[in-house]
């Protein structure tokens, strides 16, 4: 997280262009040596371990818990909103601590691996908690365990991007992770809607993808030996406790966009956490009734958003302008759930999904490409400031859904939710984030 007074004061500097050095002064604190081009057997077992990873997390996001509150909890939607925050939260907290505890790790199968081996386990154990889970309690304490292994599975993947990937790749192979986190949860979607009938197969089948592939990565990609690298500092409790916060004034363009990202994922949050009861109000059906409606829904936006991440991503590295795509993103979004919330029919509501598609898909491309461009203390920190960077993500998948709730019941009548306040929150705070990046946020120039 943030800590220093006056966070985020800074010294004027000129206009911001791309390269893997820092300015003339701060090199010393923010940048390692930058990585040789990684080979294509990584890259793209990389990109199919990431769709696996997040088919089995976004999946229950995307239908399967929806359906199981309504089992459990019948009328009462806003559970949703606090089992997702409570998991989320608890995987914003545990996040950091595994990128320390893997910067640290010395072991035959390097510094990434033990993670995605271990995380994967649990996360299959966890999907497998939710599918018996009796009442609400179990079914909290097992998207916790999701997010604490699934979560986590996707947050070490990333820190091989920051291991191994040059400059000039950044904006392109986050461009194609992108796309598989917006292909994942329409592939999952598909699955779900026809397994609706099995509460078992509904969770474990996404889960089985998701093993699959990772274990591929795992088995075909090489992490080199780790055993003589630098021990690294010990990681008393002062230690751990210091290392879960940074200086915005030392890294000030890493918290300026931080903050950015979590603006931005506060609003996504706001817009998505409901969507199926949304769609559900909006339609006048039972949640069970629209899983075919999801599913579709969902894959005709697939290929905006594997548009936005592809050509957000590819973009970036040819223009060499990650933070003005950045807003742009932010604009799309904002748009989309607006056109979403107040269009007058299906037609909008189809048009809102595939413009929001558009700019969630750039954004998650081209705003991972911007933080490993100011990612501090690359060679010997990338985890520990990547789990913080996670925070942005994590707090507002962990507040959102708390704040999003009674808001809902603002000026709300009978069983109708006051979606269209929610949205209209959403595409505010995307935007606003769009704009810190592009007002405040320096590229490290050459």
């Amino acid at each position: 997280m943030i800590a220093d007074a006056d966070p985020f004061a800074r010294q004027a500097g000129s206009a911001p262009t791309l390269s893997a050095t820092v300015l003339a002064g701060e090199a010393a604190a923010t940048s390692g040596a930058v990585p040789e081009r990684a080979d294509k057997k990584y890259v793209w077992l990389m990109v199919l371990a990431t769709f696996g990873a997040y088919v089995a997390l976004v999946t229950p996001i995307a239908l399967s818990l929806a359906i199981r509150v309504q089992q459990l909890a019948p009328g009462h939607e806003e559970v949703l909103g606090y089992v997702t925050g409570v998991g989320a939260g608890t995987g914003a907290l545990v996040s950091p601590f595994v990128g320390m505890l893997s910067d640290r790790t010395r072991s035959r199968w390097g510094r990434r691996r033990p993670y995605l081996i271990g995380g994967a386990a649990l996360g299959m154990i966890a999907l497998f908690v939710i599918a018996v889970a009796p009442n609400v309690w179990i079914l909290g304490l097992g998207w916790v365990m999701v997010q604490l292994g699934w979560g986590n599975v996707g947050v070490v993947l990333l820190y091989t991007q920051a291991d191994r990937l040059s400059e000039e790749q950044r904006g392109r192979i986050a461009g194609l992770a992108g796309s598989m986190q917006m292909i994942a949860p329409v592939v999952g979607a598909l699955i779900a809607s026809a397994l609706v009938w099995s509460n078992y197969l509904l969770l474990l089948v996404p889960g089985t993808v998701g093993a699959f592939c990772v274990a591929l990565y795992v088995i075909r990609v090489n992490d080199d030996d780790s055993r003589d690298l630098p021990a690294g500092d010990p990681l008393n409790a002062g230690a751990v406790l210091r290392n879960l916060v940074f200086s915005p004034r030392r890294y000030p363009d890493f918290a300026w966009n931080w903050l950015g990202r979590l603006l931005f994922n506060l609003g996504v949050t706001f817009s998505t956490t409901f969507t199926t009861f949304f769609f559900a109000s909006r339609l006048d059906k039972k949640v069970e009734e629209i899983a075919g409606f999801v599913a579709a829904l969902s894959a005709a936006g697939v290929l905006a958003a594997a548009l936005g991440a592809l050509g957000g991503g590819w973009l970036s590295d040819r223009l060499r302008m990650r933070r003005q795509f950045v807003l742009v993103s932010g604009v799309l979004f904002a748009a989309g759930a607006l056109i979403q919330a107040f269009g007058p029919n299906l037609a909008a509501l189809f048009a809102g999904a595939l413009v929001t598609s558009v700019g969630l898909g750039a954004f998650s491309a081209v705003d991972q490409a911007l933080v490993l461009d100011v990612l501090p203390e690359r060679d010997t920190d990338a985890g520990r400031f990547l789990g913080i960077n996670g925070y942005a993500t994590a707090v507002p998948q962990a507040v959102g859904p708390l704040l999003a709730s009674p808001l809902l019941l603002i000026g709300a009548a009978d069983a109708d939710k006051n979606y269209g306040l929610l949205f209209l929150i959403a595409a505010g705070s995307a935007v606003v984030g769009g704009l810190i990046v592009i007002s405040k946020v320096r590229v490290p120039a050459s």
